[in-house]
């Protein structure tokens, strides 16, 4: 399956939102770094790069060791980034705030890799407009990103929560629930939603197309270790560049690379390909840097963040402002004082400057 299987933000996580400040104890300077990574279009690249020798080839000009480790279930990896057993995670925008950032875990995002283009959708029997929502039940993973992208299109059909009933229910079961004659509604990412988009009468009524660069898929990196080994930093963007670069290649070349990944991904090339047509990918750095530099960009986490903070996955805050986020140029976002998100735009613009 190519998915970010498991969205859902954890709740236990053990937050502490009073005592984050900061990076916490230097980190010391190393040569032996951990990556975790699970299954998802656009993550992708990563195991690929390990693969072709690209990861090896960026980690020995700076002479360091990048392990690019799989974790099955994304959540865990997420879960072990938080603990310590990972320098670094590929994660969602929503869940580097709701999981590391508002756990106290200092952590930037370096990378912007690609956003959701139409890999999330709503669907609805009998309806081709989001509208026909109302009154209806819901099948979704409660607090994931799915549940954010419903409250996007609600908003903009002018609707609320308390028109509709939410159904939990796993990213695992969610096609077979679907499938009954009982659900009408439900929303979900790929590939289920490519299936359940098949059932008769089924239609997509609100993509993740519909909210450009709102669904962000990151490189997130502890802060305390890249600021004592900033060159893991240049060899990760190194490898992402190279790699995606490549695979985006229509020659022979590219379409092996694809290949491979799909391989990698437990799918055949076809599949993997319609994946990336609903995943924009940030292949050039100088886009990566200009959207990470955007001001829609903090209007996003804005909107993030309050919805994370309206579902309880702040716990123990009393605000949506408990956890602080920082942004190029010196914007910050809630408190300034316990920042513990940063989207570090320095690595791409080295890219996009060919100074790695």
């Amino acid at each position: 399956m190519i998915a970010r299987a498991g969205k859902i933000a954890l709740l236990s996580t053990t937050l502490m939102l009073a005592a984050c400040g900061g990076a916490g104890a230097p980190a010391e300077k190393r040569t032996e770094f951990n990556i975790g990574w699970s299954i998802y279009a656009g993550w992708m690249p990563w195991p690929y790069a390990q693969q072709a020798g690209i990861v090896k080839k960026w980690a020995d000009k700076y002479h360091i060791k990048i392990n690019v480790v799989q974790v099955n279930d994304y959540v865990e990896s997420v879960n072990q980034y938080t603990a310590g057993k990972f320098d670094g995670v590929t994660v969602a925008n929503m869940d580097a705030l709701t999981i590391p950032a508002a756990g106290g875990k200092d952590t930037s995002a370096i990378i912007l890799g690609d956003y959701s283009n139409g890999n999330d959708g709503v669907l609805l029997k009998g309806a081709d407009t989001l509208s026909a929502i109302k009154g209806r039940q819901v099948y979704l993973v409660e607090l994931s990103v799915s549940h954010y992208l419903l409250a996007r299109g609600l908003e903009k059909a002018g609707l609320s929560f308390s028109d509709i009933k939410t159904v939990n229910t796993s990213d695992a079961d969610i096609v077979g629930a679907f499938a009954s004659p009982q659900a009408t509604a439900a929303v979900t990412w790929n590939p289920q939603l490519s299936v359940m988009a098949a059932q008769p009468g089924a239609k997509k009524v609100f993509t993740s197309a519909d909210i450009p660069g709102e669904i962000l898929d990151l490189l997130v990196v502890d802060t305390a270790t890249l600021k004592a080994n900033p060159d893991l930093g240049k060899a990760l963007a190194g490898i992402w560049y190279e790699t995606v670069q490549l695979m985006m290649r229509q020659d022979d070349q590219g379409k092996a690379a694809r290949a491979g990944m799909a391989k990698l991904a437990g799918t055949d090339p076809a599949t993997f390909d319609a994946q990336l047509k609903t995943t924009f990918l940030y292949t050039d750095p100088k886009a990566a840097v200009a959207a990470t530099d955007n001001p829609a960009l903090v209007s996003t986490m804005t909107r993030v963040r309050d919805f994370s903070f309206s579902k309880g996955l702040f716990k123990g805050a009393s605000s949506a402002d408990a956890v602080g986020m920082a942004f190029p140029g010196g914007k910050t976002l809630g408190d300034a004082q316990h920042v513990t998100l940063r989207f570090d735009d320095s690595f791409m613009k080295m890219a996009a400057d060919g100074k790695l």
